[in-house]
């Protein structure tokens, strides 16, 4: 057997390329011959001529004696089936990542159960840490995106005008319609039905972003915008809403709103961005890993205030308020998603635009609610539907993104 160069075996070790005709000619040394060589024919590489050099796998080198010495030009012996074998793996592993997102309805009820049978699983998890957690899925949606996107998402104010008033008109009606069916015709306490409002005054929710993401990444960009306009004016719209629907203005902090704005949304996705147009190649490395890191993450961002609230969520009323706060919710999703249909009947990404201003009907910040009523509310029970809200709205939001994706393969 002939004795193969560096160079010659970076062509030999895959068998796809050593069958492609190639324009070159490498010099190959014999078998215990000094100073003689043989040439590869220039456009030979074919079967039959590689028969003739009997070039098999594994490739070895034999040793060439030079100063009486024997030296390997190379000692690294590669099999076709261990190549192949190991490539396999690795894409495997890879698209194991990539499909990470798949497993979200289950990563979520999974933490629901635990945080329910054993609430000390979730209880390290403090609310300090639910901005870090959100801004890390703004993070992966930023990763994903580019600027351009967002330049088109501002071109539709029509869009985003229907998804503001998804959220600060559909919801709150719906909001003080529940409120007044658990206090009237289900006679639970007034801070039940107070609770229950409260959650429909918010602004959109951040996990609205990242189900859009999932279902349509091309419209969430134009989810993105929504949710921060809708933030952005909660310092005025939900103190009105409240005062209004609940009977007593709450107060928000302007400064700590905008704080949340930029920890939670504008920071993580300009990061994002800027990673993929500078560093490009360090983004497409980490890009595989974020849809299992979203999983874990999503996971703990709701089991923790279930594990937090489990008291209150375990009271006498915790069926009820469950009964009302799922209603509730779903009936925000359909609202969205017909009332977009109808107004944007024409639109060439109807389908998508529906399913996006559902997600910001529906999906309202709940954390922000539970936040409000602890602080402002002395009796605990108003903070009961917000705690059963956060958990409730996201396993409805991953679901419908598990049915929708299903749909559009």
């Amino acid at each position: 057997m002939g004795v193969i160069s560096p160079i010659e075996t970076l062509f030999l070790k895959s068998h796809h390329r050593l069958l492609q005709p190639r324009d070159y000619s490498y010099p190959v040394v014999l078998n215990n011959t000094r100073g003689h060589f043989a040439n590869f024919p220039r456009n030979s590489f074919s079967s039959s001529s590689l028969g003739s050099c009997s070039v098999e796998f594994p490739l070895r080198s034999n040793p060439i004696s030079q100063n009486g010495k024997s030296s390997y030009h190379w000692r690294i012996y590669v099999s076709e089936s261990d190549t192949n074998e190991m490539y396999h793996k690795k894409v495997s592993i890879m698209e194991t990542l990539k499909q990470a997102n798949s497993y979200i309805p289950h990563a979520i009820l999974s933490s629901t159960i635990l945080a329910l049978l054993y609430p000390p699983s979730f209880t390290w998890f403090k609310p300090r840490y639910f901005v870090p957690g959100l801004g890390f899925m703004m993070f992966a949606v930023g990763i994903n995106s580019n600027e351009r996107d967002f330049l088109e998402a501002l071109k539709r104010p029509d869009a985003i005008f229907a998804g503001y008033i998804g959220q600060y008109l559909i919801k709150p009606l719906l909001g003080y319609i529940f409120g007044l069916i658990a206090v009237s015709l289900f006679n639970l306490p007034t801070s039940i039905g107070a609770g229950i409002m409260l959650v429909s005054c918010v602004s959109g929710a951040q996990l609205s972003n990242y189900t859009t993401f999932l279902t349509d990444p091309s419209l969430a960009p134009l989810s993105i915008v929504m949710t921060s306009v809708s933030t952005a004016t909660a310092v005025l719209v939900t103190p009105m809403l409240s005062l209004l629907l609940i009977g007593k203005k709450l107060p928000v902090d302007v400064i700590g709103m905008i704080s949340s704005i930029l920890q939670v949304v504008v920071t993580p996705i300009a990061a994002g961005l800027l990673l993929n147009r500078l560093f490009p190649r360090l983004s497409n490395a980490i890009k595989p890993f974020l849809p299992a890191l979203t999983v874990i993450d999503m996971g703990c961002c709701i089991g923790a205030p279930l594990a937090l609230n489990i008291d209150s969520i375990l009271s006498p009323f915790g069926a009820t308020i469950l009964f009302l706060v799922v209603t509730f919710h779903l009936l925000a999703f359909v609202a969205g998603y017909f009332f977009t249909g109808f107004f944007f009947s024409k639109a060439p990404d109807v389908k998508a635009l529906q399913r996006t201003i559902s997600y910001e009907t529906g999906m309202q910040s709940s954390l922000l609610a539970l936040a409000l009523a602890t602080k402002f509310f002395q009796d605990p029970l108003v903070g009961v539907p917000p705690a059963i809200s956060t958990v409730v709205m996201s396993l409805m939001g991953v679901s419908l993104v598990t049915i929708w994706k299903n749909r559009k393969e």
